[in-house]
């Protein structure tokens, strides 16, 4: 069973956990999260997108103005990796859940997710950075109407500041994962004052902080 009592866990710190990696299309959380996924010692990398290649035939694509369907089957592709995730968890793994979560979804995904520990991290490179790296991605994440800058301004103005957000637009990847004292945000209720010393975390989690509800 997953354990839900200690809301003031880390993930991959000895309990095994979530931790969601956000940010727009080409932000680099692929990356980021497979980085990750292999410094922790039993762990798995959930790409949201899988699921949404999945779909052979009827797929609806998400654009600037997404109709219903699109939104739909948005909303199945992370119900989908969140029960895996917690799939992972339930089976001692910590599960490194990556995708493009803006706006509602971050904190919906939060709900969805029934696993805690609970970390967010989110990329929030500069979006002329994005599209730079955009220009050298055998992909694309973008149309002639859906451009970074315009992703940018969805996760900027209309996401919930929870969790982790870095700036990772002139950081390598190590940079990213290095230890830092982050401004900590919660979902729910403070953790209360711990009676006993705080054990030392390894190096590559101190910058993770749980949520809880």
């Amino acid at each position: 069973m997953t354990d839900r009592t200690n809301p003031t866990a880390v993930p991959g710190d000895g309990n095994p956990g979530v931790i969601v990696i956000s940010g727009i299309s080409a932000a680099g959380k692929s990356t980021v999260a497979q980085a990750l996924a292999e410094r922790l010692p039993r762990s798995a990398h959930v790409r949201g997108d899988t699921f949404r290649r999945m779909v052979v035939n009827g797929q609806v694509h998400m654009t600037a103005e997404a109709p219903p369907e699109a939104v739909a089957q948005l909303r199945l592709r992370y119900r989908l990796a969140a029960a895996s995730a917690d799939a992972y968890v339930e089976a001692g793994f910590t599960a490194v859940l990556q995708d493009i979560l803006l706006g509602e979804h971050l904190l919906e995904i939060t709900e969805m997710i029934r696993s805690r520990p609970l970390a967010v991290v989110m990329l929030a490179p500069d979006p002329d950075v994005v599209a730079r790296r955009e220009e050298k991605r055998s992909k694309t994440g973008y149309g002639s109407d859906w451009q970074p800058k315009d992703l940018d301004k969805v996760l900027r103005d209309g996401t919930p500041r929870i969790g982790l957000w870095l700036d990772t637009s002139h950081q390598t990847v190590d940079e990213c994962l290095r230890p830092r004292r982050p401004r900590r945000e919660h979902l729910g209720r403070r953790a209360p004052p711990r009676s006993r010393p705080r054990r030392r975390p390894h190096r590559h989690r101190r910058c993770l902080r749980p949520l809880h509800q």
